[in-house]
């Protein structure tokens, strides 16, 4: 299957907090997209693996991704080297994305950035024939994305573009709300986490409202890039 968009993130909800409108966006735009994440956060304080396991299913479910798998590298402990780098190119030439969106480049969490790097990495060596990969028995042929486009997640790095989501925050936020165990619930005995207070709870929206305040819409998704950005003409710009 070919997609369009491939966006990886080192944690499942990775990928739903950092982009989910946008990519709800795209889809509804007719683009095929699909989500790969790294690791089944089986670190995390709250929740299990298991339990991750299916929220993260039922969250692209609302999303309306084609599909969602998990690499299952280990949580905290995945590096940048080449075994890990050959399981992202698998991915890559196996749905031969036009853009792939991933983690951002430098966070709190320390899976983020090496998330970020590494898939970003393998993006390129993804295109290299003479790199031999096989999945399910079949070799594999060099692919290489487009473009790389990093979302920006706990840190509130700039951006180098924004995506106008208007319309599709609440798509967003219903997709994070399969991550029952992981967020704020007042009525939860488990341990509070940055990501399990109110306040983050709310900032899902005014971090959005407060991009899209800049650029004259009502919510908005910042990226970063690896190479300049370019446009046919400057009526592409809104």
């Amino acid at each position: 299957m070919k997609l369009d968009i491939l966006a990886f993130g080192a944690h499942p909800d990775d990928v739903e907090l950092s982009c989910g409108a946008t990519l709800a966006k795209e889809i509804t735009l007719g683009r095929k997209a699909g989500i790969v994440d790294l690791t089944r956060g089986e670190l995390g304080t709250r929740g299990t693996a298991e339990i991750r396991d299916e929220e993260s299913a039922n969250a692209a479910k609302v999303l309306g991704v084609e599909v969602r798998e998990n690499l299952r590298f280990r949580d905290g402990f995945f590096i940048n080297d080449e075994e890990h780098q050959l399981e992202v190119i698998k991915m890559i030439r196996k749905y031969k994305p036009d853009i792939v969106l991933c983690n951002a480049v430098d966070d709190r969490h320390i899976d983020h950035g090496k998330g970020s790097k590494l898939v970003s990495d393998a993006c390129f060596l993804s295109g290299l024939r003479k790199i031999e990969t096989e999945l399910d028995g079949v070799q594999q042929k060099e692919w290489r994305p487009k473009q790389v486009y990093h979302y920006i997640q706990w840190k509130n790095i700039t951006p180098d573009f924004v995506v106008d989501v208007t319309g599709y925050i609440d798509t967003k936020v219903a997709s994070l709300m399969e991550y029952k165990s992981q967020f704020y619930d007042p009525n939860s005995t488990e341990p509070v986490t940055p990501i399990a207070t109110k306040n983050f709870k709310e900032s899902i929206h005014y971090r959005a409202q407060d991009l899209g305040r800049l650029i004259n819409t009502e919510y908005a998704e910042g990226f970063t890039v690896e190479r300049y950005v370019a446009v046919n003409s400057l009526a592409d710009l809104i």
